[in-house]
């Protein structure tokens, strides 16, 4: 069974920094994509970033372009999203998801397991 479990969310004030982390288990995941979700109050759940494990490759939404940065790392088998310059706009509850294969699909219904999610909150 995959687990996910993100952490490192938090309160920050516009123009800071966060860095969430994703911890995975239960599989093999060489060969999955690996994406991060956010969710607004009142919002639909949209997508972030996401990265294949195996190519490494990545893509990202428009609105979090170069200030967003997903990573992971194969010893600990977790995945990262550093966040800079962090907006008002930015705060939701930030999930990590996961799906076999190696296109990072930006869609919600391709991903097949999802983490319980991390508040992060930004101040103006």
């Amino acid at each position: 069974q995959v687990q996910l479990v993100e952490s490192g969310g938090g309160l920050v004030q516009a123009g800071g920094s966060l860095r969430l982390s994703c911890a995975a288990s239960g599989r093999t995941f060489s060969s999955y994509v690996m994406g991060w979700f956010r969710q607004a109050p009142g919002e639909e759940r949209e997508f972030v970033a996401a990265i294949s494990w195996r190519t490494t490759s990545t893509i990202y939404a428009d609105s979090v372009k170069g200030r967003f940065t997903i990573s992971r790392d194969n010893a600990k088998n977790t995945v990262y999203l550093q966040m800079h310059s962090l907006k008002p706009e930015d705060t939701a509850v930030y999930y990590c998801a996961a799906r076999a294969g190696d296109y990072p699909y930006t869609k919600t219904w391709r991903y097949d397991y999802w983490g319980q999610g991390t508040q992060v909150t930004v101040s103006s």
